[in-house]
């Protein structure tokens, strides 16, 4: 007997649910749209309870409306789910988790304590989001007491945002730069645009760096490596600074509380879900005018901080899961110098973060990552440096961040230093190894020739031996960690007293120079030499064989007096003051001037390190430079572009000019001046075609401390 057909519609009425709360699903985790209405989607392995809140307002403490996880009916394994119907984009949502507390086993659930999604993709903002070390908590109690507080933070904390707008992106194409072609220019989003000076007028925001995407263009960097932007407390540090009395805050963002979601006080639009499209405008804007975007992403450690820290997300959903702890569990193991290290080869740890980076790429189009103290994701659960961490071989792998720019920062603060054997060869990494060395070099210190020499071709010494080429040298001179390019010209020693540590705080190992004077100065002769050494580390930076990366407001002597650690300086210290602009203007013209003749000369640039018929190295009299002798300090080195055209790089570190013996020329060849970082704009670089046909085609002058490039070519 042949069962009747039933109509589709009156199936669909008889056998689905219909109630607006239904089960949900486990998969994806996060929150998702889904059969006209929206799943939550939650891990959490020790959990006996989970709350979904939604609420009306960012600041308010009741939500509009609660739902209560069966742990039977929503719970899938170790993940709790719920669809809800009804739920509109921008609706604030949170989780309450509650579960056994018992330090001593690693478990701290606190059911009073409002949670973020881990994988929330935009996060209210908050006007005051300043909880202290730990926040709603008595440190004079007893431990129990102080964690296991009664107090409900709802009102005092950031909610999260649904947001799944479709945003056009009108056929964008990631550049695609090669790490040959590839010039990275690393700053701080707010910072670029916040001084009043930058003229924008949308400062401090993702749009103010769309307003100077001109300006980058016409510099010639192919990339910008912004500082984190994902979301963090800003408010979190306590204290003052001691010269002025303003309270500090966390600027540079190496805190993160939610690593989907941008920043929002970064947003000219509002921070309700309007930083993700503003953040997507910026990648487009970008992409438009050929210019990559990296990220700076902390996957090493969150803002929860160690056992004093606050409860925001991850501590509350599975402490256990997500941190390394330390042998008694209650505390935590601190791999990087903030309280507490991510647990990064745990299965479940490791796939949040892949899900993060692919989100980024897929959803928001970056190009590349640039991972902070990365020698962390490759330690297990107790610590150990792993020789094939599954973490890093898993983002080396992937098929969706195949074609993505992946930059390791191969260290930590446990004692991990892993430049030129950080994982496997596609990774490339900051190389700190170049930036100590040709600091050196140009301080004029002994026994740095052969390190130098080896830098500037791209650092086999420290790659090849692990079948690495020199793209895989990320080469710095200054970064945001540290002293900028003026500074490490115009000071002997870090001034960090407006931090509030007594000067404690950052490195002493600086390999700076101050020239003659600590800080500012009228001195011309001081200034000059200033001026000149600033140029010989743009022209090294940019004539050696790797990846250059320049910190953002160098091109303009950029200045934080003297501070070298300026991660809680949200003012004028850390603010790119563009009146340098016109000021130091002669600095601009010459790193736009380099920029450009790495591009016109590939052979710079090549992803190979060089070989003996490429390069040819001399002293300034001939023969072979001094490579034995500490105090040596001149040397130059033939590059051969091609059998008509090669470069004559000539180095003085020392305190006395010295003239170099000229290499014989082919026939009909002569030499021509291309740059001489002794002169004055605009005898210091000249551009390609207007090179400067030398008198003398036997020897080159070369001052005190400067370098210069000679071109051997026909006559025009």
């Amino acid at each position: 007997m042949n069962t009747p057909e039933r109509p589709l519609h009156d199936y669909v009425a008889d056998v689905c649910e219909h109630t607006d709360v239904r089960r949900g699903t486990p998969l994806p985790l996060g929150v998702h749209e889904s059969e006209g209405g929206v799943n939550f989607a939650l891990f959490s392995r020790h959990a006996s309870r989970i709350r979904l809140a939604l609420f009306d307002l960012p600041l308010d403490a009741t939500p509009k409306r609660v739902i209560d996880l069966d742990p039977a009916r929503n719970r899938t394994g170790d993940v709790w789910h719920v669809w809800v119907e009804g739920i509109p984009h921008g609706q604030l949502y949170a989780w309450r988790v509650d579960g056994p507390y018992q330090p001593g086993e690693g478990h701290r659930f606190n059911f009073n304590k409002l949670l973020l999604d881990p994988f929330a993709t935009a996060i209210s903002p908050l006007p005051d989001w300043d909880f202290g070390p730990a926040r709603g908590y008595d440190p004079a109690a007893p431990e129990q007491d102080r964690v296991r507080s009664k107090i409900d933070d709802a009102g005092a904390m950031p909610k999260c945002v649904f947001t799944h707008e479709h945003f056009d992106w009108q056929d964008d194409l990631p550049p695609g730069h090669s790490w040959s072609s590839t010039v990275i220019y690393e700053t701080h989003l707010r910072g670029f645009t916040m001084h009043p000076s930058s003229g924008v007028a949308h400062p401090g925001t993702y749009r103010g760096l769309m307003e100077k995407i001109p300006y980058l263009k016409a510099l010639g960097v192919t990339a910008v490596e912004l500082m984190p932007v994902h979301e963090f407390n800003e408010h979190q540090v306590v204290g003052s600074n001691p010269q002025t009395g303003k309270p500090l805050r966390n600027y540079w963002g190496y805190d993160p509380v939610a690593f989907f979601a941008p920043k929002a006080s970064y947003s000219s639009a509002g921070g309700m879900g309007q930083q993700k499209l503003e953040f997507k405008e910026l990648v487009l804007a970008l992409h438009q005018a050929g210019i990559e975007v990296i990220l700076d992403v902390v996957f090493n450690h969150t803002a929860e901080g160690d056992e004093l820290g606050p409860t925001l997300c991850l501590r509350g959903i599975d402490n256990v899961i997500f941190y390394m702890l330390a042998s008694d569990k209650g505390h935590y193991e601190d791999y990087t110098g903030t309280g507490n290290t991510i647990n990064a080869n745990h299965p479940v740890v490791r796939d949040l973060i892949m899900s993060a980076l692919r989100y980024w790429v897929v959803e928001m189009h970056v190009d590349g990552f640039r991972f902070d103290l990365a020698s962390v994701l490759g330690r297990d659960g107790s610590g150990k440096l792993l020789a094939d961490a599954p973490l890093l071989e898993r983002i080396a792998e992937d098929p969706i961040l195949r074609d993505v720019k992946i930059i390791a920062e191969a260290w930590d603060a446990a004692g991990a230093f892993e430049v030129g054997s950080f994982s496997e060869q596609r990774w490339a990494e900051w190389n700190g190894r170049y930036r100590d060395d040709v600091r050196r070099f140009w301080r004029g210190d002994d026994g740095m020739l052969g390190l130098f020499a080896s830098r500037i071709c791209g650092s086999a010494d420290i790659y090849s031996k692990s079948g690495k080429g020199p793209e895989c040298s990320i080469n710095f001179v200054t970064c945001h960690d540290g002293f900028t390019l003026n500074d490490l010209v115009s000071y002997r020693t870090k001034h960090n007293q407006a931090n509030g540590e007594n000067n404690h705080d950052g490195t002493d190992d600086n390999f700076s120079e101050n020239c003659g004077a600590e800080g500012g100065t009228t001195d011309a002769g001081i200034e000059g030499l200033r001026k000149a050494r600033i140029k010989n580390f743009l022209l090294t930076l940019l004539i050696s064989r790797g990846v250059p990366m320049l910190l953002g407001g160098d091109e303009f002597r950029r200045t934080q007096g003297g501070n070298n650690n300026a991660w809680c300086q949200d003012n004028e210290v850390s603010w790119h003051d563009w009146n340098c602009l016109e000021q130091h203007g002669e600095i601009f013209r010459f790193t736009r001037g380099m920029i450009a003749f790495r591009c016109a000369h590939p052979i710079l640039s090549r992803e190979q390190f060089y070989t003996d018929a490429e390069i040819h190295w001399s002293g300034p009299q001939g023969g072979l430079p001094g490579w034995t002798e500490a105090k040596a300090k001149q040397f130059a080195c033939l590059i051969h572009e091609d059998a008509q055209h090669a470069l004559l790089l000539m180095f003085n570190a020392s305190d006395d000019a010295v003239d170099f013996d000229l290499p014989p020329l082919l026939p009909g060849q002569r030499w021509y001046l291309a740059v001489d970082t002794a002169g004055d704009a605009p005898q210091d670089l000249f551009a390609a075609g207007e090179e400067m046909l030398l008198d003398n085609p036997k020897t080159y002058h070369l001052s005190r401390s400067s370098s210069a490039i000679l071109l051997a070519r026909g006559m025009n």
